[in-house]
């Protein structure tokens, strides 16, 4: 089944070809004006210039006045939990800090004690919607992560989650083992016990069922060290596991050194960076996944998007979607605060958003660009002046139409 869209104001994401894009790069965004696109099955089939458009018989879709793009690929979420935290919410608003809240029971732990009271068809279910209601928002590839189980069980059993997830909607889906993302109550006073519970135990039973693409360690001070760090991803390469780590949120406590030493796939937070270790960004051959919705959500300090890319880094962003701390999947809002509180350039946040988050998640062979033979995972907006709008009204809702391997769903 061939779809044609025609009249397409800008074509956007055009690269000829699949490149990590870093520092000046970056704000490179090839482009097509007066377009069309083609589309057979599931797949980009051809595109160009509206006067070389091919003499085809096939569903037509006159898009004039709007903008296409590749969908949104989100490197970064922890969309299978097990209800909200919005108790935790009003206990922020108060001013309670994080010690606090935990005290009361929040925190990670809260959110691991609700998943595993949880049976796995009641996660799925509620996952599902969540993961629609994100389609209908752009984002066509995503990451998700385990982390709240937080046990051998709670841990497998979130991980089939996302597989479930893969096999029942064909959606581009990519899936991090997070045991590692902090010590349950039992541990707390033997934290090696807990380490080696997920090097002798949890990995190898999560690489026996195939269920884990990567691995994931929140190295941060009060949670897990980068001794630790280290140690959970050497025994996760055995079995061809490659991080993708939590560092920098809070502390700088070695943890960017530790993930380029362990030949990470990307860092991802950064919000506390020394010039030290933007330099050593600058150079890192992995991915800088840059998270600004914590960050909001927190009444944090943002990323210093423009110093890492003046450093030469690659940098993708994604929602870190979770109860906890960004309650949102939303990558249309991620963009605008990128460009916002981040300083990123509109072109910089299409290419960070699009084809660097799929390279965060080794999918830029399917997504993140209009090219030939890439899945047909593209987002229609609405008439709007230039690829800027998309920024500069924040919490409008300016897509029309989204497709998802060839169909639209929206």
């Amino acid at each position: 089944m061939k779809k044609l869209l025609i009249n397409i104001k800008e074509l956007v994401g055009t690269h000829e070809e699949n490149v990590l894009l870093r520092g000046e790069s970056l704000s490179k965004l090839p482009s097509l004006k007066n377009a069309f696109l083609l589309v057979e099955n599931d797949e980009i089939l051809s595109f160009g210039e509206m006067k070389n458009i091919p003499e085809i018989s096939c569903e037509t879709i006159d898009v004039t006045g709007k903008i296409v793009l590749p969908s949104w690929c989100d490197s970064h979420t922890h969309i299978v939990f097990a209800g909200s935290r919005e108790n935790e919410f009003v206990y922020k608003l108060k001013g309670l800090s994080y010690a606090e809240i935990a005290a009361k029971g929040g925190g990670i732990l809260n959110s691991s004690k609700k998943l595993n009271d949880t049976s796995e068809e009641d996660l799925f279910n509620s996952a599902l919607q969540r993961l629609k209601n994100l389609q209908k928002l752009g984002t066509g590839a995503i990451e998700i992560k385990s982390g709240y189980g937080l046990s051998l069980k709670g841990e497998l059993k979130m991980l089939r989650v996302i597989k479930k997830l893969r096999e029942e909607t064909g959606m581009i889906i990519k899936s991090s083992l997070l045991a590692a993302h902090t010590f349950p109550e039992q541990y707390k006073e033997n934290q090696e016990e807990y380490v080696t519970l997920i090097i002798k135990e949890i990995i190898p039973a999560a690489a026996e069922e195939k269920l884990a693409d990567y691995i994931d360690v929140f190295c941060e001070k009060g949670f897990f060290s980068p001794k630790q760090t280290e140690q959970i991803c050497i025994a996760a390469a055995d079995y061809g596991l490659r991080p993708k780590l939590h560092v920098n949120q809070l502390n700088s406590i070695g943890g960017i050194e530790t993930g380029i030493k362990n030949n990470a796939l990307s860092l991802d937070h950064l919000e506390t960076l020394n010039a030290d270790e933007i330099k050593k960004l600058g150079l890192f051959s992995g991915v800088c996944t840059l998270l600004p919705t914590p960050a909001f959500y927190l009444r944090m300090q943002y990323q210093p998007a423009r110093e890492l890319i003046n450093a030469g880094a690659a940098i993708a962003i994604a929602s870190d979607f979770n109860p906890g701390s960004s309650p949102s999947g939303n990558m249309n809002f991620v963009a605008s605060l990128s460009a916002i509180q981040m300083k990123m350039l509109p072109e910089e946040v299409i290419n960070a958003g699009t084809i660097n988050g799929a390279f965060a998640m080794e999918v830029q062979n399917l997504a993140g660009s209009i090219s030939k033979g890439k899945k047909a995972n593209i987002i229609i907006t609405k008439k709007i002046e230039s690829i800027t709008s998309l920024m500069y009204y924040f919490g409008d809702n300016l897509i029309d139409k989204v497709m998802l391997n060839g169909k639209f769903i929206l």
